[in-house]
């Protein structure tokens, strides 16, 4: 098998002088070479070849008795070196030939003046002029880059051509022939050390350079990689939520800016826990894929971008020009995937198969200068499909008092969640991932309709967020928290979800010590958690808020790391003490490179300082992966389903748990 290019490199800057060079590194440098060099040869050449002209005034000083014939060689051989090789070049003929040309070119002009000046009467400065030969080793060694074994023949026939003249021709002193003939034999040595020197520290710079070159090809497409992965649903293959966002963002500014109409359209697989509960979280899996491909390909026909917004509900923004344009596009989705005829046979209603609930909402609909109001406008849509029998569009319209009053009693229910008692909390265990310790749990809320159906977390935290009823809801799963796992429960830290919207309003630090100090529990045992945004960096009040927590001792989390918009960026504008790593990059890594992204993400994080926890251990596999990785902590079903505080307290029987007071993360 042949090795990689890098392994060869490696291979290459550790042998020894003697040892033979690679071939393909070595046809690799000529060609790396040839542009550059062709540009060096050509200014060699033309110096060289004027300055052996220019030496035509120098024989007529020492050997004027026979200029007209150095004269007319020197203007001959120095022409006709500068024009074939700028032919040669022109005609782009290869390196190594011109760089023979340039050798013979050399060693012609060095025979032709030897061979004249033995014809001169001055045998005096005839014979201190040789000494002047030592020039032409010097630009055959030095001065043209030549390879080492075209310098060593070259500049060789000059001295032994140099050496037989002295013996044969010249008729000079014994002491002369000796001073002068170790001035050449000593000129020739040197400079063809120096030649392989040079030779051979050209050629490992470019070895690094190459290697360099390739490092920097892999962490740009690791970059490119990890772009991709943060932007795109590891299950799906649509873009995620911050993708999303980002084209929400850009066709929001070329309508506000340009005029150009767009809509978004929200998809809904309708009866999706009831057929995840019957057929399996596989085939659930396999149901979403197959929906998300059939999106793609409406999406593809129709120039659209389409993603997963969450959980079974995806979203696609459509480029269109009235409401009616928009309205087909999401009868298209619909049909599109009515046509799949996935089989659902638990569905209370009278279908059979999978379908789906849409909702779309059309920019010239909706007023105000947010984005954020048109998705809010296209929920409102999808609540009315799917309060009209589901399997069907909705599209928002202003003037239909339906639609709004749907919207409306989901706020409602949210805003007389906690005066009705249909609120709840759920707990998902966090485990030690080298011992298996059970060392925290996850809050969840859990919210009841009127008529015992549970409402969706992705349906009334939304509203329940623009409504401002997330703040009375979060303060009371604080303390709720802190009731039923740290003290009923007895679990060593327990995490809350906080939004921004909560952070924003004064106060909410203030009340979480307040709850602290009434149930007489540590700060450190309670951790919130934020999610990975854009709004943690960019808005004062949140970052006052999460500064404010961490001043009481309250361990603070960063959520879903990896899909959202600050990144380390999060990290260095806060101490986080944990960070949870987004469960898309563990689904990634069953591929390898998936696997390789995963192991920098760990690196990352825990080179900034806080503890890593991975969500999504679905598998024994990838529990003992992780753990090999030196992860922290983990989480997901494979672990320990979210539960009712009973069953965590079930869980927790005969099972391992951390010391309360424990101090990490």
């Amino acid at each position: 098998m042949q090795p990689s290019l890098a392994a060869q490199i490696d291979g290459e800057l550790t042998k020894s002088w003697h040892e033979p060079r690679s071939a393909t590194l070595r046809a690799l440098y000529v060609a790396r070479q040839d542009a550059t060099q062709r540009q060096d040869v050509r200014g060699a050449v033309w110096i060289v070849g004027i300055l052996y002209m220019l030496f035509t005034v120098t024989d007529a000083v020492l050997i004027g008795d026979v200029l007209p014939y150095t004269a007319a060689a020197r203007l001959a051989i120095g022409l006709g070196f500068i024009l074939s090789i700028e032919i040669q070049i022109r005609r782009k003929v290869s390196l190594p030939l011109i760089d023979r040309q340039c050798a013979a070119g050399v060693v012609v002009g060095y025979g032709a003046w030897l061979w004249l000046s033995s014809y001169s009467h001055h045998h005096v400065s005839a014979s201190y002029y040789m000494t002047f030969g030592i020039i032409f080793m010097m630009v055959s060694n030095l001065f043209c880059n030549f390879g080492f074994r075209l310098a060593l023949i070259a500049s060789g026939v000059i001295a032994g051509s140099f050496l037989v003249a002295l013996a044969t021709i010249f008729s000079v002193s014994y002491e002369y022939a000796v001073a002068v003939g170790t001035l050449y034999l000593s000129t020739f040595v040197l400079t063809l050390y120096v030649n392989w020197k040079l030779n051979r520290e050209r050629y490992r710079v470019f070895l690094n350079a190459v290697r360099a070159e390739q490092q920097q090809a892999e962490v740009v497409q690791r970059g490119a990689a990890l772009l991709r992965l943060s932007t795109t649903d590891a299950m799906t293959g649509l873009a995620n939520r911050r993708a999303i966002d980002d084209a929400l963002r850009t066709h929001w500014e070329a309508w506000q800016g340009r005029g150009e109409g767009f809509g978004v359209v929200l998809i809904d697989i309708d009866y999706f826990k009831l057929f995840n509960d019957h057929y399996g979280h596989q085939e659930g899996d396999r149901c979403l894929v197959e929906v998300a491909a059939a999106l793609q390909r409406v999406a593809a026909a129709r120039g659209c971008t389409v993603g997963r917004f969450g959980g079974e509900e995806f979203i696609l923004l459509a480029r269109s020009e009235s409401r009616r344009q928009m309205t087909r596009i999401a009868e298209e989705v619909r049909c599109a995937i009515e046509a799949l005829a996935l089989p659902h046979c638990q569905r209370p209603d009278r279908s059979e198969t999978i379908t789906v609930s849409v909702g779309a909402a059309f920019s010239a609909d909706v007023g105000g200068n947010k984005v954020e109001r048109l998705v809010t406008e296209a929920d409102r849509a999808l609540y009315a499909a799917k309060a009209s029998d589901r399997n069907c569009v909705r599209v928002f319209d202003r003037d239909d008092p339906e639609q709004l009053g749907l919207y409306e009693s989901v706020a409602d229910l949210v805003r007389t969640a906690l005066a009705q008692d249909r609120v709840s909390l759920v707990y998902q265990p966090i485990l030690d991932a080298r011992t298996g310790a059970v060392v925290a749990a996850e809050a969840l809320m859990r919210l009841t309709a009127p008529g015992g159906e549970p409402v969706s977390p992705a349906v009334f935290i939304p509203v329940a967020e623009r409504t401002g009823a997330i703040v009375e809801l979060g303060k009371w799963a604080v303390r709720t928290a802190c009731r039923e796992a740290l003290i009923g429960a007895g679990l060593p830290r327990v995490s809350v979800n906080v939004s921004a919207a909560q952070f924003r309003v004064p106060g909410f630090a203030l009340a979480v010590a307040g709850i602290l100090a009434e149930t007489g529990i540590p700060a450190s045992r309670l951790a919130v958690e934020v999610t990975e945004g854009h709004e943690i960096e960019t808005q004062a009040a949140v970052m006052q808020g999460l500064a404010e927590m961490r001043e009481l001792g309250v361990k603070l989390w960063l959520d879903d790391f990896g899909t959202g918009f600050a990144g380390l960026s999060c990290l260095r504008s806060l101490p986080f003490d944990l960070v949870k790593i987004d469960r898309s990059f563990l689904e990634a890594a069953a591929a390898p490179q998936g696997l390789r992204m995963l192991e920098d993400i760990i690196g990352l994080v825990r080179n900034a300082g806080p503890a890593t926890l991975v969500e999504g251990v679905e598998t024994e596999e990838q529990r003992a992966m992780l753990a090999a990785r030196r992860v922290d902590k983990l989480q997901g079903f494979r672990l320990g389903r979210p539960m009712p505080i009973a069953a965590l307290k079930g869980f927790l029987r005969g099972r391992e748990v951390a010391p309360a007071r424990s101090r990490s993360a």
